[in-house]
């Protein structure tokens, strides 16, 4: 006979957009209802290349990797803060017992392979992410990071809608 799987640990995943506080309070809930620590995660995505371009026509290489290397540095600092100040009004604002978050994780690079690689890094038994949703030619299509996580994941990905 087989037995459930435990939901020891869940990664919450969040772009801070509009709707991004139902999601987290469902993985609140979640994390409540299983025990489980909560782990937040925001991936920062890269300078496209219409940035680049741009930094490179007008900086030298050796300014370019060092405002990239400083800026990174500076965009994740200040997006952890966010975080955080994001996570405190919603602990403090739910009336359900919700446990704390225990880690809040800032990344740069492509969003669904940091979150994979993250979710995996800290042995996350789930990821709980927002579904965003694009409407093309009358119908909705859910997001890319959203759909790709849930393709590549080696662990249960809980949709939730935030519309």
């Amino acid at each position: 006979m087989s037995t459930l799987p435990e939901i020891k640990k869940i990664l919450y995943v969040t772009d801070l957009g509009k709707h991004t506080r139902p999601v987290f309070r469902f993985a609140l809930s979640q994390a409540r209802h299983y025990k489980a620590e909560l782990l937040m995660l925001h991936v920062v995505e890269p300078l496209g290349a219409t940035g680049r371009f741009v930094m490179d026509t007008y900086l030298s290489e050796d300014a370019v990797k060092r405002f990239q290397e400083d800026g990174r540095h500076e965009v994740l600092k200040k997006m952890k803060e966010r975080l955080r100040r994001f996570c405190d009004e919603e602990v403090g604002a739910c009336e359900i017992g919700a446990p704390p978050v225990t880690k809040i994780l800032v990344a740069s690079g492509e969003p669904s392979e940091e979150i994979l690689r993250l979710a995996e890094k800290h042995d996350a038994d789930c990821i709980v992410i927002g579904r965003s949703t694009h409407v093309l030619l009358g119908g909705s299509m859910m997001g890319s990071t959203a759909r790709r996580v849930m393709r590549h994941s080696e662990v249960p990905v809980l949709l939730v809608p935030n519309q």
